[in-house]
């Protein structure tokens, strides 16, 4: 049969274009080999959170590790081809390839449609180091199959990724090495959060080297690896982690037969509206190489199926007030710019440690703090505060927290409403109006000041 569009993987981008597709009345085809759900359900998000909640609530290794899978089965048995199917959505468990303009090829069939998203995601990056291939390293794809948990563990990255399972796995008693080439832990994020982070997980066990990279590995025993640093120092553990990047699942795509141009990076080149260079063929998720997250690959499906079939007009996919969070205790969640970014722009900053908010106190969780950015308008200026342009939350329940700061960028809401609304006494959302009253007065001692490169 003719479809009005297709669908080539079916990973949140892709479970979200297919969906648009059908609910706005086209015959949409999804295109995936293997199980619905894509990495965030498999190998991704729901598999690490589980874990993380596991291990904060005292669980062994073994009843976490069978959490997982019970989970990941739960979430799983709700996008699957059945699911897809009585919702309206043709499914094909196979894999497809371009074979020229808006044609696939998928099996011994060729299929056409006047509109294609891309939505093939990306998998973990192994870095060129000596003997890696060798000892098997686990990866995000990997590491929730262990059934035995290793006595040691060296983690290599630093980033959301690194630290959420450098510490859940701490927790779970398995002795973690994390390295990081960078100044810092989660090096994109404001500094002093890695600065904290790092504080605090030295103060739970887990070796933190940080300014250094593994030069070399191998085994040197059925059970141990041997590590070779750069700084000139060896480590021993039983496994190794990969945690150091992505990169996009284009092989066997042959997208440069479909006309569709790849960046330097080797991910699927997009305009600002989701289009590819092939014209019909639009790209969602993590193979375009914008926001790696979830909730971003689903936002980019819709988008991409309203501007393929768009006549009045098309709509940007815009970063700017699209959140994220890294889930260490305590979690990490930013929006925005930073204070960096905001010096160029005359913005200010206010800031209010933990320690100051009744919330935390009561909860004895005083580690973090909020930071607001605010800049002048583009005709008023900083009347009422100017505009919202960013913040990082570091707190118990940052990820929560921030949405109430990406609610006001998303509408454009003057920083004064911010501090104007009333919020409940006494909850972790009140670290918000806190801070955002630093642009109007002196509170606890605190006023906005301007922001520092």
């Amino acid at each position: 049969m003719d479809y009005d569009l297709i669908v080539v993987g079916g990973g949140a981008g892709g479970l979200s274009a297919a969906r648009a597709g059908v609910r706005g009345g086209h015959t949409t085809l999804l295109i995936n080999e293997g199980p619905l759900g894509g990495d965030c359900t498999f190998t991704g998000c729901v598999p690490s959170k589980t874990l993380i909640e596991g291990a904060a609530q005292g669980l062994s290794f073994d009843k976490a590790t069978e959490r997982i899978r019970e989970v990941v089965a739960e979430i799983a048995a709700s996008e699957d081809a059945g699911v897809l199917r009585s919702e309206g959505v043709h499914v094909i468990d196979d894999l497809a390839r371009f074979s020229g303009q808006r044609r696939l090829s998928v099996g011994t069939e060729q299929l056409t449609a006047p509109r294609i998203v891309i939505a093939t995601g990306s998998t973990a990056m192994l870095p060129e180091i000596e003997g890696l291939k060798s000892v098997e390293p686990l990866t995000n794809e990997s590491v929730f199959d262990l059934t035995v948990a290793p006595r040691s563990l060296m983690i290599i990255g630093g980033g959301p990724i690194g630290c959420e399972l450098a510490q859940a796995y701490r927790r779970l008693g398995v002795g973690i090495v994390l390295v990081e080439a960078g100044e810092r832990l989660l090096p994109r994020e404001e500094p002093e959060v890695g600065t904290l982070l790092e504080r605090l997980f030295v103060g739970e066990g887990i070796d933190v080297r940080l300014r250094t990279s593994v030069a070399r590995v191998q085994r040197v025993g059925p059970d141990c690896i041997k590590c070779s640093m750069t700084d000139g120092s060896n480590v021993e553990v039983d496994r190794v982690l990969v945690a150091a990047g992505r990169q996009p699942v284009t092989d066997g795509l042959d997208v440069a037969a479909g006309g569709i141009e790849l960046d330097r990076r080797g991910f699927v080149r997009t305009d600002g509206h989701l289009a590819t260079t092939a014209s019909g063929v639009f790209a969602v998720g993590d193979v375009t190489g914008r926001l790696p997250f979830t909730h971003a690959a689903d936002e980019m499906g819709r988008i991409a199926v309203a501007n393929a079939f768009s006549r009045l007009g098309r709509h940007r996919f815009d970063v700017s007030a699209v959140p994220w969070v890294t889930f260490t205790e305590p979690e990490v969640a930013r929006v925005g710019i930073s204070e960096v970014e905001a010096a160029a722009v005359g913005g200010r900053v206010a800031y209010l440690p933990m320690t100051e908010l009744d919330r935390a106190i009561t909860a004895h969780r005083t580690e973090g703090f909020v930071k607001l950015i605010a800049g002048p308008r583009r005709l008023t200026g900083n009347l009422a505060g100017g505009k919202i342009l960013g913040a990082t939350v570091m707190s118990e329940r940052a990820g929560e927290l921030i949405h109430e700061v990406a609610l006001a960028m998303r509408t454009g809401m003057f920083t004064g409403r911010l501090a104007q609304t009333v919020h409940a006494y006494p909850t972790w959302s009140m670290a918000i109006r806190q801070a955002a009253g630093q642009f109007f007065m002196t509170t606890g001692g605190r006023d906005a000041r301007p922001a520092e490169r």
